[in-house]
């Protein structure tokens, strides 16, 4: 079972974003939270990424980097809910369920006002 918060804003859709350690943040850095438009967070991860590799000799730099990996794994969705929260997102819900889409339906269970909002239109 996992986590998600679902933030809302009044002219767009509902996001869910997972609690928890994020892979993606891990592994790509700067270029995932650009992806999430995270954009302050990815401007000064790159920086201390430039920084590191500019300024600390070789074993070190290593470990730092490592460092810095780790720490964007493990607050990678934190920044993301931060940017959201910053760009007028309210925390509407948490929601616990096995997969995004079903923490998606379970969001329009609990508030069905939701549900005709964002329910594609009929062809």
């Amino acid at each position: 079972m996992k986590t998600y918060t679902a933030l809302l804003k009044s002219d767009a859709e509902p996001v869910l974003v997972k609690e928890g350690f994020s892979w993606g943040a891990l592994l790509f850095g700067p270029l995932w939270l650009a992806a999430h438009r995270t954009w302050i967070a990815a401007a000064i991860t790159l920086a201390g990424y430039v920084l590191i590799a500019v300024w600390v000799p070789r074993p070190a730099s290593t470990i730092l980097s490592a460092g810095l990996m780790l720490l964007l794994g493990l607050t990678g969705n934190d920044l993301r809910r931060w940017a959201l929260q910053n760009r007028g997102y309210l925390l509407l819900h948490v929601l616990a369920a096995g997969n995004r889409d079903d923490a998606f339906m379970r969001l329009l269970r609990q508030r069905p006002d939701l549900g005709a909002r964002f329910r594609p239109d009929p062809v």
